[in-house]
């Protein structure tokens, strides 16, 4: 379960109690964005996961400091898939033949190498 509900400025609203938590299988998880203003869980404590029962409560703190990292990292996974294939030896040796490069690529060692863009530029 994700729960989000507060208010800035305002102690989050407790609409999860312990029962609640206590009613719930063993392996269920809640994250509760809203731990920082106090939590929407009775279990939650900022900045900890606490386990009740065989349930986790997560209580994050601080989440936009975190996406940049997450993202930065996704982005560079992504960006080392895409070139992994055209690093065999270490060296760049791109097959111009493969569709993921001949419709990525726009220019490469002073040529225009997509098809689209080079007939836009030069009127082809």
């Amino acid at each position: 379960m994700i729960s989000t509900a507060s208010v800035p400025g305002r102690a989050a609203p407790r609409i999860i109690s312990q029962a609640a938590v206590e009613r719930m299988k063993p392996g269920s998880v809640i994250v509760d964005i809203a731990a920082e203003q106090g939590g929407n869980c009775a279990l939650t404590r900022a900045g900890e996961t606490v386990l009740h029962g065989g349930v986790k409560v997560l209580g994050p703190v601080n989440l936009p400091a975190t996406l940049a990292f997450h993202a930065s990292e996704m982005y560079s996974r992504n960006l080392f898939n895409l070139l992994k294939p055209a690093l065999p030896k270490g060296e760049l040796s791109i097959d111009w033949q493969d569709e993921v490069f001949a419709g990525a690529v726009l220019t490469f060692d002073g040529h225009i190498k997509h098809e689209a863009t080079r007939k836009a530029v030069e009127g082809a």
